[in-house]
């Protein structure tokens, strides 16, 4: 595995134990201050879920580092994603639509053999698909994990 690219926001690609994971979307575990851009955890945000958290430095409003609607994708994860992609022999597709741009675009720098898709319903890219499986990501790799 080379990289994972996601759309989530949570880290819980890392708690499993990826590596090199390329979250399109950012990190709630990562916060900074929009004035004077001091970084914060996810503790500092929690202890401030019930009001606007401010930087203890300069008292600028501290925001998750995360692309809220119709903010920009940071460009430099985006070339990192695209060019993962590139390189990539066997893209695996799982849990989404691709129906969501500017993410769903990256599908057309993948130059490799094999895409595998998995989602509950159809999109525009089964028929380029090596390997379809109609169902829920979570079942269909709890099925390849768990039999023998």
């Amino acid at each position: 595995l080379k990289a994972v690219i996601t759309q989530y926001i949570d880290v819980l690609h890392q708690a499993a134990g990826s590596q090199n994971v390329l979250e399109l979307h950012g990190s709630v575990h990562r916060n900074y201050c929009l004035n004077c851009g001091l970084r914060y955890g996810l503790n500092f945000m929690l202890e401030h879920q019930n009001s606007v958290p401010h930087c203890l430095d300069c008292g600028g409003i501290v925001r998750p580092d995360v692309v809220l609607y119709e903010e920009g994708l940071d460009q430099k994860v985006m070339q990192e994603a695209e060019t993962a992609l590139a390189q990539a022999d066997t893209l695996i597709v799982g849990g989404t639509s691709l129906a969501v741009y500017p993410a769903a675009g990256l599908l057309r720098y993948f130059r490799g053999r094999q895409l595998a898709l998995i989602n509950k319903s159809e999109t525009d890219f089964d028929s380029q698909a090596t390997l379809l499986i109609r169902d829920s990501i979570g079942k269909a790799l709890d099925y390849a994990v768990n039999s023998h």
